[in-house]
């Protein structure tokens, strides 16, 4: 299973870009995603988890009030709404899959991408 990351890119400070992360020949429906950045240097942070319904969500404090986290179930997609984008969120961006919504909270999960990448400057 390859989950894929798409819609980073280049940015200006205060920008915003909208990522997606798709799973061609396999739902995600049942599954909760997590969205997870890693910069050169820096240890893997958890941004932000979906259950597999939509009903729960998680957002690190970092990015709460800036991003947000939606799914739709009949595209098999789950996106990251990125807003008011600073310096510090420059960093390879991945999804992840876990059945377990409060696994993939904990930074666990079954499947995962290889990440787009996201880089904010001027």
């Amino acid at each position: 299973v390859q989950l894929q990351a798409s819609g980073g890119g280049l940015v200006q400070p205060g920008g915003s870009l909208r990522l997606s992360c798709t799973a061609p020949g396999f739902r995600l429906d049942d599954y909760a995603i997590g969205w997870f950045r890693q910069a050169p240097g820096k240890e893997r942070e958890g941004i932000s988890c979906i259950s597999s319904n939509g009903n729960d969500t998680f957002y690190t404090n970092s990015v709460k009030g800036r991003f947000i986290i939606s799914r739709d179930n009949t595209k098999n997609a789950v996106y990251l709404q990125m807003n008011s984008l600073k310096s510090e969120d420059t960093a390879k961006y991945f999804c992840a899959a876990e059945l377990d919504y409060r696994a993939i909270v904990a930074g666990l999960w079954t499947w995962r991408g290889r990440g787009t990448q996201v880089t904010v400057s001027s």
